[in-house]
């Protein structure tokens, strides 16, 4: 039976990070819009890769439990990327939460019932989730572990708590970073691990919507306080992502990398590299978010 990799939003960072992966495995490619995945599975065909594709709409669950059948159906699943999303100039705060947030909490909750012992998945969340004011215990707690499917009920997701689309995309991933801790130890049960990257600004289509739209000149800013001077670009990232996949990384679990190639150094980081502030630093998981299932 193929070992499979399950691709969610094969943008430039999804396919950064499955490019050094999936050699000899099965590539699941799937996103909202067919012509997009089909242009990705092309350019990974035409590298050698296995592929085949599939359309999800991450904010539907009976979507995204039929992404989960048709990749069990191709094999064990050891490998899943989640980089779908959508950015503050993209859309609404209504469909950031619903994609954003909500998705990404039906993403970890359908694979991780069925992610084989030594899998391993990873999340893009964003340096902007790092920006956001401490939340309290209360929320921390409610986000990391309120049912997948009442997320979006509770009181500090209401549309009228939500000031803007940026606000929105803040909340959605602090969520992420806070889920991906709470999962974990699920996912941990089951012989698996799943961490969170958080990049800052990374050259993509994405990246290149926000420049040129209401915040671009915010971004612009961000890029020049910077400490390397530069944005980042998705084989950096792919590089991150496929030693968090890989087993050199089999003690990393439930950790946010923020990625400093491309940003100020984010409030609260627990441990810097030192001689290379320009890579990354890792965000350890709070004692109280860290042990809420153990």
């Amino acid at each position: 039976m193929s070992d499979v990799v399950v691709v969610i939003g094969p943008g430039s960072i999804g396919q950064a990070i499955a490019r050094r992966v999936s050699a000899g495995k099965q590539v699941l490619l799937a996103g909202l819009r067919q012509k997009n995945v089909d242009a990705a599975a092309e350019v990974l065909s035409n590298a050698g890769f296995e592929v085949s594709t599939a359309t999800v709409d991450v904010s539907s669950r009976a979507s995204v439990h039929a992404l989960v059948q048709a990749a069990t159906a191709l094999g064990e699943i050891t490998g899943v990327i989640h980089a779908a999303g959508v950015s503050p100039s993209q859309a609404s705060p209504e469909v950031i939460l619903r994609v954003d947030l909500y998705g990404t909490a039906l993403v970890l909750e359908e694979f991780g019932n069925v992610i084989v012992p030594g899998g391993a998945g990873v999340v893009i969340a964003s340096q902007s989730g790092h920006v956001l004011g401490a939340l309290t215990a209360e929320e921390d707690e409610a986000l990391a572990l309120t049912q997948a499917d009442g997320l979006l009920a509770l009181p500090m997701l209401q549309l009228e708590q939500v000031k803007d689309s940026l606000h929105a995309y803040q909340l959605s991933k602090r969520a992420n970073a806070l889920r991906v801790m709470a999962e974990a130890v699920r996912w941990g049960k089951r012989g698996a691990r799943v961490n969170t990257i958080s990049p800052g600004i990374i050259i993509s289509p994405t990246a290149k919507d926000e420049l040129s739209g209401p915040s671009g000149e915010a971004y612009q800013r961000m890029i020049g306080l910077c400490l390397a001077g530069r944005a980042g670009t998705p084989d950096e990232v792919g590089t991150v992502g496929a030693f968090l996949m890989g087993r050199r990384a089999d003690s990393s679990l439930a950790a946010t990398f923020s990625w400093m190639a491309d940003s100020p150094p984010p409030t609260g980081s627990a441990l810097s590299l030192p001689n290379r502030p320009d890579r990354f630093r890792l965000t350890l998981p709070t004692s109280r978010t860290d042990t809420l299932r153990r």
